[in-house]
């Protein structure tokens, strides 16, 4: 097994994007109890449904901006700027905090140990420290966890089974994401006798040089794994893996619909609306810490023809039969 780290200039992408001013708003209604929401996300790109879905998954849970609501948004994709956002909704009195992917979680994390913080969507809670255990979490912190280690090493299988002649792979990880996905997916390719060849990146700068180096690895397919950083960068990670001409799996459909060729994983725009409802649960009294962890019910396998066509692939019906979601 071979892993390829390349030398690429480390530079970090980042956005803070804000909702409102600096502090949340005052109630329009005297007298009216504002619920102060500190939404701290990791994905800064356009194609991110995280804020847009609790925001309206919130609504219609009767929390309504500027009567009886208050967003803090603040977005980034390093850590030290996440944290820093933490500490200011810590600063704000937020009453609640909810992120996503392991980075955010730690900032939050990092920044209170009493301010309630909801999960939206993450690998696995336990294995991360985020949470005791899923039945009990303990803490300050609950919510989602994705099953992403898991995952990682079934999409590795139906890569196999899409492709069967497949024997070398590529795979693409953030550099500082769960090491638990990559751990479970080099395991599954030695069970499946594939070869892998490792790509990590820390910035979105450095997608271009990591896909130019998986064009030359001779692999026949790629893996990315789930990323934060990855889910900003969507329309272009799938635009850059049809210009290396390489069949790619993603963590869930949204990457297919955009164009991938097949993604198996949860509903995440579903994660986010359940998180909406554990913020609600916290805000109405109830202890973080004594909400178990969700993990997905439903898991969706994606499969998109156009995109095989182009790569000159027949999807075995084997798989076609097994998709939740074609695009034809």
């Amino acid at each position: 097994m071979r892993s390829t780290a390349r030398g690429w200039a480390i530079s970090v992408v980042l956005a803070a994007l804000t909702v409102g001013a600096a502090a949340a708003p005052a109630p329009a209604q005297t007298g009216a109890r504002v619920a102060r929401i500190g939404v701290l996300s990791p994905f800064i790109g356009p194609d991110s449904v995280f804020f847009e879905t609790l925001r309206r998954r919130l609504g219609e849970l009767g929390y309504v901006e500027g009567r009886n609501a208050a967003f803090v948004f603040r977005a980034a994709e390093d850590f030290d700027h996440l944290q820093t956002h933490a500490r200011e909704m810590v600063r704000l009195n937020v009453d609640v905090i909810v992120t996503a992917g392991p980075l955010g979680v730690r900032a939050a994390r990092a920044a209170t140990s009493t301010i309630p913080i909801v999960m939206g969507n993450v690998g696995d809670a336990v294995s991360q420290g985020f949470v005791a255990s899923l039945a009990r979490p303990g803490g300050n912190v609950t919510g989602l966890s994705s099953l992403n280690t898991e995952l990682s090493a079934k999409r590795l299988g139906l890569l196999k089974e899409a492709l069967p002649g497949l024997t070398r792979v590529a795979v693409l990880r953030e550099a500082i994401g769960d090491a638990g996905p990559l751990r479970a997916t080099e395991a599954a390719a030695r069970t499946l006798g594939l070869t892998l060849a490792v790509f990590q990146v820390r910035s979105a700068d450095e997608l271009p040089s990591a896909f130019a180096a998986i064009a030359t690895e001779r692999v026949g397919a790629l893996e990315i794994l789930p990323g934060s950083m990855f889910v900003s960068q969507l329309g272009r990670i799938v635009e850059l893996a049809a210009t290396a001409r390489v069949p790619a799996v993603y963590p869930d459909a949204r990457f297919v619909k955009a164009g991938g060729f097949m993604s198996y994983g949860p509903d995440i725009a579903a994660q986010y609306d359940r998180a909406a409802q554990y913020v609600d649960r916290i805000l109405r009294g109830a202890r973080p810490g004594d909400l178990p962890v969700e993990e997905p019910t439903a898991l969706t396998l994606a499969v998109n023809l156009p995109t095989a066509r182009a790569l000159g692939m027949t999807v075995p019906q084997s798989v076609l039969v097994r998709a939740d979601e074609i695009v034809r």
